[in-house]
């Protein structure tokens, strides 16, 4: 079984730090990394390889930074890389980046399944799985927490927000997952090493003889963090102070209907 799995490039979150007076992100100088909820997407991806055999591919798209980034995917059990690098596409809206997902995977020879997270990691805007099923016009399953392939069957269990539910679909299809579907692993040195040896094609979006527009339909006005507002109210340790605590927070509303 042949298994695509699409991934973003995005900074770490955890060294991201927040300009106090401003709210804004501090971007500068952070390293780049793999989105997160994508590396469930990719671990799930070579699971599913170890049992049925085949290979996994990887997808991306972004600028030229994205090479050195998907030895990481790489290095996790993916088999080959394809990569779609432009200077241009460092930030890609869901749109470009779905229709230039959909051309790089129309140029493979055929996959079974296409795997990715729900949402990126940076922007989460859980777009670009539903696009790409779209445009590929394949069946799409979201929202995943297990899988289990039978022959041509996917059986998915979906975690939505109050039910659990149990779907089964026919190969080939397109799953986005989220992140209690597995703990993805963390390659060993000798997988970093290999990494660098595997088959890696790059594309840019010429090669793929797409009309993609340049300018942006979507703009972010503002991408600002939460204010948080504390009222400092301290508490000492022990069984005694319990009480206290407890009206406080009922004098703050909580436990209302």
């Amino acid at each position: 079984m042949n298994i695509v799995v699409c991934v973003k490039q995005t900074v770490d979150l955890q060294q991201v730090r927040i300009r106090k007076e401003t709210r804004q992100p501090v971007l500068e100088n952070i390293p780049l990394t793999l989105s997160t909820i994508d590396k469930n997407a990719l671990e799930e991806a070579v699971r599913l390889k170890d049992k049925t055999g085949g290979k996994v591919f990887v997808v991306s798209v972004g600028p030229e930074t994205l090479e050195e980034t998907m030895k990481e995917a790489l290095a996790m059990g993916a088999d080959e890389a394809v990569l779609v690098i432009a200077p241009e596409l460092d930030g890609a809206e869901s749109a470009k980046a779905a229709l230039l997902l959909a051309g790089a995977i129309k140029q493979m020879e055929g996959f079974d399944l296409i795997l990715l997270g729900e949402g990126s990691a940076d922007n989460y805007s859980g777009q670009v799985g539903p696009r790409l099923a779209e445009i590929l016009d394949l069946p799409q399953i979201t929202y995943a927490k297990s899988l289990e392939v039978d022959g041509r069957k996917v059986r998915a269990v979906r975690s939505l927000e109050d039910i659990l539910e149990e779907v089964e679909v026919e190969l080939p299809v397109l799953i986005s997952v989220v992140s209690e579907i597995n703990e993805p692993r963390i390659p060993a040195v000798t997988q970093i090493l290999r990494a660098g040896r595997k088959p890696k094609k790059i594309l840019n979006p010429a090669d793929l003889s797409l009309r993609v527009a340049e300018e942006r339909s979507v703009e972010t006005l503002s991408n600002l963090a939460p204010v948080q507002e504390r009222k400092g109210v301290l508490f000492k340790e022990g069984l005694k102070e319990l009480g206290g605590l407890v009206q406080a927070l009922q004098e703050e509303g909580v436990g209302r209907k």
